[in-house]
């Protein structure tokens, strides 16, 4: 999901939450939302890195080979 969708349904919880008086039930579901997105963000990241090493030392294997 892009940006633009986590802020619509951000907006959609956040307006449903105050007629419900589900305020800190709302906040603490943003704040684990936000912690996920982090985290996938940084697996996402690690995963593009071990890759372009992976690149790299099999390319230098074949070189010496």
């Amino acid at each position: 999901m892009n940006n633009l969708l986590y802020t619509l349904y951000f907006i959609a919880l956040g307006t449903l939450s105050f007629f419900t008086g589900e305020i800190v039930t709302f906040i603490m579901l943003g704040i684990i939302l936000i912690s996920l997105t982090n985290i996938s963000v940084t697996l996402k990241e690690i995963l593009k890195v071990q890759k372009q090493k992976s690149k790299y030392f099999r390319e230098a294997r074949i070189i010496v080979e």
